[in-house]
């Protein structure tokens, strides 16, 4: 049981069901108790009677005279009493007709007890002394056994009805005295990167669950603080970053231009230029991950046929394939329009083809399926590389995520699949990645709604889309 709830539902139906189960035990053990006394003040009353009929002048009497007495009052309660009267040494004088000649049992010692008498059943005895006679009186228990049979019946249909109601009820109560933390739950559920200020509403109580509410705001302020530095951080740093990078880089031309280096340092200086403009693509890509995060990017969807938009990467797809000694095929089906910004896909579908090329053996297929369906649009990109597991596959999205694999290590920043996961998510759709086909390669599939959305703008100052078809945005560097 996963559920706290459930777990409280059942200990409490548990404890309430135990609890009435004791008192039922308990309650068993009084009234058997209170049964059978009220037997033992039965044969009282029943040697009351016989001791009052007898009369004073009893030891007078012949054994004849003393057993017509006794007969006259006890063969009408025959059904009721078992009576033997006896005198020690002696012998039986009287015995009721119902016991057929056998002696009721005795126990020495014990004035009132219970004794099994053959072809008769249970009995309870009492035995009374009136010098010189000892009278045993007997009551059947049986009508005591059938009120505890049923006592047990009745309490076990009532130990189920408890279980059952209690099992109810403490699902209903703990439904709602956990509800705070469902609220809370799906509160912070909701509370992302993107939405850091929203805060779960707080009672005007002091309890625990206001508490708890109390310092879990706390700590969504502190991060929210947390993220708002380093995305500031994350911005300043790359914007100060690139007024000395291109400094340098000019420098550095001028110096190549001149023709005064040396061969050797002519190559160092080539080193540097290509060094420097990874650096500016690495700032490139965290602006435009802090501008997402910060939700001043825009897009300006539009409805557009998505066959138009993969016809025409195919071809790029292509040539870009072959110059790298792989094989790309695209198949669509469906048709409709989606609401997006082609640029933008483009720049996705190039990341993705991309990061396959470069874990793809020599001749390996990279295959481009695209469905437009049920109001969504699935595209999905599957290469021949070595694949991923399914736990690197949930951290594949993250920033500075390069999972190389032993034959394929290539330089990335580890950002590319970030910035596709923000470009997707700015587009009202999701991505996501898997094993591919008998855990060889992988598969990335983008799911787009196909309806049409608001028209949005972006901020076209960020990230300046690539002008030569095949120059990817960024690398993810798996």
């Amino acid at each position: 049981m996963r559920s706290i709830g459930t777990r409280m539902a059942v200990w409490y139906a548990s404890a309430a069901t135990g609890t009435l189960a004791c008192l039922f035990v308990a309650g068993y053990l009084l009234l058997e108790n209170q049964l059978v006394h009220g037997l033992d003040l039965l044969n009282e009353a029943g040697f009351k009677q016989i001791e009052a009929h007898l009369g004073t002048d009893y030891r007078t009497l012949d054994a004849p005279s003393i057993e017509k007495r006794i007969r006259e009052i006890t063969d009408y309660a025959s059904t009721l009493f078992y009576i033997d009267v006896h005198v020690h040494g002696i012998g039986a004088i009287f015995q009721s007709t119902n016991l057929s000649g056998r002696n009721i049992p005795d126990v020495p010692g014990q004035r009132r007890f219970t004794v099994q008498v053959e072809d008769i059943g249970e009995l309870r005895v009492a035995e009374f002394l009136k010098m010189p006679f000892e009278v045993n009186i007997a009551t059947p228990l049986r009508p005591v056994r059938e009120v505890m049979k049923s006592y047990v019946q009745v309490s076990l249909l009532l130990l189920v009805a408890m279980l059952v109601a209690s099992l109810v009820i403490g699902l209903g109560l703990t439904r709602l005295l956990l509800w705070p933390v469902r609220v809370m739950r799906d509160t912070a559920n909701r509370i992302r990167s993107d939405n850091l200020s929203e805060r779960i509403s707080v009672p005007e109580v002091h309890d625990e669950m206001s508490d708890l509410a109390r310092l879990l705001n706390q700590m969504f302020d502190r991060l929210e603080s947390s993220f708002i530095q380093i995305r500031r951080f994350t911005a300043d740093a790359s914007h100060e970053l690139k007024m000395p990078l291109s400094l340098i880089r000019l420098h550095a031309e001028k110096m190549l231009v001149n023709g005064e280096l040396s061969p050797e340092h002519r190559e160092a200086v080539q080193i540097q230029l290509e060094e420097i403009a990874r650096l500016n693509r690495i700032i490139d890509e965290l602006l435009f991950l802090a501008r997402a995060d910060a939700n001043a990017l825009k897009l300006e969807l539009k409805a557009q046929s998505p066959a138009a938009l993969l016809q025409v990467f195919a071809q790029d797809a292509s040539v870009l394939a072959e110059h790298h000694g792989r094989r790309f095929s695209l198949e669509h089906q469906g048709e409709g329009s989606v609401a997006l910004e082609p640029k933008w896909m483009r720049q996705v579908l190039l990341n993705l083809l991309t990061n396959a090329i470069h874990v793809s053996p020599r001749g390996g297929l990279i295959r481009l399926t695209s469905l437009l369906d049920d109001g969504l649009w699935r595209v999905s990109v599957e290469d021949d590389g070595p694949g991923l597991s399914a736990t690197q596959c949930e951290h594949l999205f993250e920033r500075f995520v390069r999972l190389a694999t032993p034959d394929n290590d290539y330089p990335g920043t580890g950002l590319g699949l970030a910035i596709c996961r923000s470009i997707v998510d700015l587009h009202g759709g999701r991505i996501s990645a898997a094993p591919g086909a008998e855990a060889r390669g992988l598969r990335v599939l983008i799911e787009i709604p196909a309806q049409t959305l608001e028209p949005r703008r972006i901020d076209q100052s960020v990230v300046h889309a690539p002008a030569v078809r095949g120059a990817p945005l960024a690398q993810a560097g798996r």
